[in-house]
C-alpha cells in the first residue's frame, strides 16, 4: 500500500439508527479524515454496504483493526480504488 493513495474501506453493518454515527466517530477521535461515504441497505433490509473512500497513511492498519472491533460491524475489507471505483461516478 502507498502513503496517501486512495483506498476503499468496505464495510457490511447492521442496518440501524446510529451505526453511521460510531463508524464516524471512531475516524473523527483519530482525525482521520474520510474522502467520501456511500452507505446502501442491503436487499434483506437488516444489513448495508458501506464504502469509505480514504487516502492511506501510517495509521489505517490501526483503524481497520478498530472498526472491526465494533458491535455493529460485520465484515470489514480494504481495496484499492480501482477495484472500487464507486466514487468515481461522482468526481
Amino acid at each position: 500500500m502507498k502513503e496517501n493513495d486512495n483506498y476503499v474501506i468496505k464495510l457490511i453493518v447492521n442496518n440501524h439508527p446510529g451505526v453511521m454515527s460510531h463508524i464516524v466517530g471512531l475516524f473523527s477521535r483519530r482525525a482521520f479524515n474520510l474522502e467520501g461515504i456511500i452507505c446502501l441497505r442491503l436487499e434483506e433490509g437488516n444489513t448495508s454496504e458501506m464504502y469509505l473512500l480514504i487516502k492511506n497513511d501510517e495509521r489505517t492498519e490501526q483503524i481497520l483493526k478498530q472498526l472491526e472491533k465494533l458491535y455493529d460491524v460485520l465484515k470489514v475489507s480494504l481495496h484499492t480504488e480501482e477495484e472500487y471505483p464507486v466514487f468515481n461516478k461522482f468526481v
